[in-house]
C-alpha cells in the first residue's frame, strides 16, 4: 500500500507532506504511486477538506476514520484540537499481486465519474460493498478493515505527539510549514512502525 500523508493548517494551507509505502508484510517502505498520480494526490487530499468540515461537527472524536474515497484510494483524517488536519491518502495494491512498479498507467480511470445526481457516499458504499467480497484483512489489501483502521489511528496518534512537541517550539509560528528533518524522520519512523 502506498501512502501520502499531509498536514493541513487552519487556513487550509499545506504544512507538511510525506510519501511512503508499507513496511509491513515484506514491504520496502517505498511509495508506489505512478508518476502521473503524484501531483493528483494533493488535489485528492484537498478535495476531502469539505467533507472534513462537515464530519467534524458530527463526531466528537479526533480520529475521523475514512472520510472519503476516490477511485481505489481512501482518505483518512485526524483532527487536532487546534483544527489542524492530518490527512492520509492510502492507495491499496490489489490482492495477490505484487505492488506496481513505476508504471505509466494512471490508477484513477474515468470509471469514477459521478453524475450530478449521484452522491459520493452512495458511490463509496457501492464500491466498498463490492470490495468486501475479498476476505483478506491485512493492512496491504483491505484499507477499511478494523486492523487497518487501528494501525492508522496509532500512526496518527504518534504523529500528533510529535506535532505537539514541534509546535511547542517558541520559534515555530502557527500555520508555518514544518521543515524540520527530525520531524520528517519521526513521521517516517511512525509510518514504518504502524503501516
Amino acid at each position: 500500500m502506498s501512502y501520502y500523508f499531509c498536514i493541513i493548517g487552519t487556513k487550509d494551507n499545506p504544512l507538511f507532506e510525506y510519501e511512503f509505502g508499507t513496511s509491513k508484510q515484506g514491504g520496502d517502505g517505498i511509495a508506489r504511486f505512478p508518476a502521473e498520480a503524484r501531483h493528483i494526490n494533493q488535489f485528492i487530499v484537498h478535495s476531502s477538506l469539505d467533507i472534513v468540515e462537515e464530519v467534524q461537527w458530527l463526531n466528537n472524536q479526533m480520529y475521523l476514520k475514512v472520510i472519503d474515497k476516490f477511485s481505489i484510494s481512501h482518505i483518512s483524517c485526524f483532527l487536532t484540537p487546534t483544527s489542524v488536519k492530518f490527512l492520509l491518502l492510502h492507495l491499496p495494491h490489489p490482492p495477490n499481486t505484487p505492488p506496481p512498479a513505476a508504471s505509466t498507467t494512471f490508477p484513477f480511470t474515468s470509471s469514477f465519474a459521478p453524475s450530478a445526481t449521484t452522491s459520493t457516499s452512495s458511490l463509496s458504499r457501492a464500491s466498498l460493498s463490492s470490495s468486501s467480497s475479498s476476505t483478506s484483512t491485512s493492512i496491504a489489501t483491505n484499507p477499511t478493515s478494523p486492523q487497518t483502521e487501528e494501525a492508522i489511528r496509532q500512526f496518527f496518534t504518534e504523529v500528533w505527539e510529535v506535532w505537539v512537541k514541534t509546535t511547542m517550539n517558541p520559534f515555530y509560528h502557527v500555520d508555518d510549514p514544518v521543515k524540520s528533518p527530525v520531524f520528517r524522520t519521526r513521521v517516517a519512523a511512525a509510518g514504518r512502525k504502524y503501516l
